[in-house]
């Protein structure tokens, strides 16, 4: 909390730059704190090429949610839905993510294929909303 507003978590006061990118891509300068938001290490991906700051588990969708969507455009609304119920009983791990990035860029970073329809899509929506 802060003396100014306190009301609100820091994280919702300092709203970094929130930008989504695969973990294949190279790392940039400009990526600003690099959180891989997936439960599962990405396959062939080390972690000197990775170049993360912070892997938050915690951010992924449950296993058994994962498991669900097994990346089924057909399923991404529902997908959608019911990942916002887990972050929404997850406020304590977005906030200790937001406030490592200290204001800073942030880059969510996820192994999906697909750069429309994954976690971090959502993960990125829910909290520019929530701020």
């Amino acid at each position: 909390m802060d003396l100014l507003f306190p009301d609100q978590p820091v994280w919702k006061q300092v709203m970094p730059d929130i930008k989504i990118k695969r973990i294949y891509d190279k790392p940039q300068p400009n990526d600003g704190y690099r959180v891989l938001v997936d439960r599962v290490w990405p396959r062939g991906m080390t972690k000197e090429k990775a170049a993360i700051d912070f892997w938050a588990k915690d951010l992924a969708p449950s296993t058994r949610l994962r498991k669900w969507f097994d990346h089924d455009i057909a399923k991404w609304t529902e997908f959608q839905e019911k990942y916002r119920e887990e972050l929404k009983a997850n406020q304590a791990a977005i906030q200790e993510t937001l406030t490592k990035a200290s204001g800073a860029h942030l880059t969510l970073l996820f192994g999906a294929k697909d750069i429309e329809h994954n976690q971090a899509v959502v993960l990125r929506d829910f909290v520019i909303k929530q701020s």
